[in-house]
């Protein structure tokens, strides 16, 4: 097929220590220049993220509503070629092919976006970032819950929620069989024909699995799952974790409340979710789980695992807590990627 233009959303807010990894490893792709534009849409940053953009000739746009979710609105309204990649300020592509074999499915007329079916490891990256990777998810509850949508070393699969799936070799095709359960795709290096989300009512947010929903609700139901990681540099602390994991849920909640989200969240596989409940409040279960992980993939960062479980439901359970009196915005003053 001839190749189609690609417009490469993101967001970013204070990103300076991760950005010029991200845009270096766009500017080394195996791809046409003229094909390929990267759109920044900066929440107001007050660090290096401006002049790291600039050197790599990105068109920046402003993010006023400072969020992530924003920033994808915000980049894919400025966006101009066939197909939209999200790609995080966070995320580097692992691989000089990476955008050629993402766009390779779309040969397919049926295929509406595309997604890395996994989160490259690299024995160098730090203790999170490597747990992350292995466990094919950001946060630990999806593994119960199955809704996860990267390579998990525990399960051996990239998702726990039934899908159609036929393996085209280089990528799996899939389609979404049940309007309440949906693997979480939408992030990290997703990329979708703009014609498609055309479709979609984008306002000030674009929030990954709403549409996925969306999409859904218009008939629109296969994808992509390529057979290419992508690396998410997660965090570097424990505490950095908490943070990140505080903003999910309090933003889920806040949104929730202002009615702009879409996806069916209420209809949660409950026991999944009653198991991460007892496997965190035992703990043991988790340790036997970290200690199953080792052993098919060695590295220590497993046992991250029942730290990073218990202290999920913590913050989930005491955000529900207080959410139930007050819910508001989260604060951004001082963020930094």
């Amino acid at each position: 097929m001839n190749l189609p233009s690609v417009s490469i959303v993101t967001p970013t807010f204070n990103s300076g220590r991760v950005l010029a990894l991200c845009l270096e490893s766009i500017r080394a792709q195996d791809y046409p220049k003229e094909l390929i534009e990267v759109i920044v849409a900066d929440a107001g940053s007050t660090d290096e993220t401006l002049a790291i953009a600039r050197r790599y000739n990105t068109k920046i746009v402003p993010n006023p509503l400072k969020t992530g979710e924003a920033g994808k609105a915000a980049g894919y309204k400025h966006a101009s070629n066939e197909i939209v990649a999200f790609v995080d300020s966070d995320n580097v592509l692992p691989d000089r092919t990476w955008v050629r074999r993402m766009v390779e499915p779309y040969a397919d007329p049926e295929i509406a976006g595309t997604e890395p079916i996994e989160y490259a490891y690299r024995p160098e990256d730090g203790a999170i970032t490597r747990y992350c990777a292995l466990m094919g998810m950001n946060d630990p509850l999806c593994l119960f819950l199955g809704n996860y949508d990267r390579m998990n070393v525990l399960t051996g699969t990239w998702t726990g929620i039934p899908v159609r799936q036929d393996d085209k070799g280089p990528y799996v095709k899939i389609e979404i069989i049940d309007e309440k359960h949906f693997p979480t795709i939408g992030a990290n290096g997703f990329t979708a024909r703009r014609s498609v989300l055309s479709q979609c009512a984008i306002g000030d947010y674009l929030f990954d699995i709403d549409i996925l929903y969306e999409l859904y609700t218009k008939g629109v139901t296969k994808f992509a799952k390529v057979r290419i990681g992508i690396v998410h540099i997660f965090s570097g602390t424990f505490r950095t974790f908490v943070k990140k994991t505080q903003r999910r849920v309090k933003d889920y909640l806040y949104y929730s409340s202002l009615g702009v989200r879409k996806y069916p969240w209420k209809s949660l596989d409950m026991k999944g979710l009653l198991k991460f409940v007892v496997y965190s409040a035992l703990v043991f279960p988790l340790v036997i789980q970290a200690a199953i992980g080792y052993s098919r993939k060695p590295d220590r960062a497993w046992w991250l695992h029942p730290i990073f479980c218990v202290a999920t439901l913590w913050i989930y359970g005491w955000a529900k807590i207080t959410g139930m009196f007050a819910v508001k915005e989260m604060d951004r003053r001082g963020w930094s990627q």
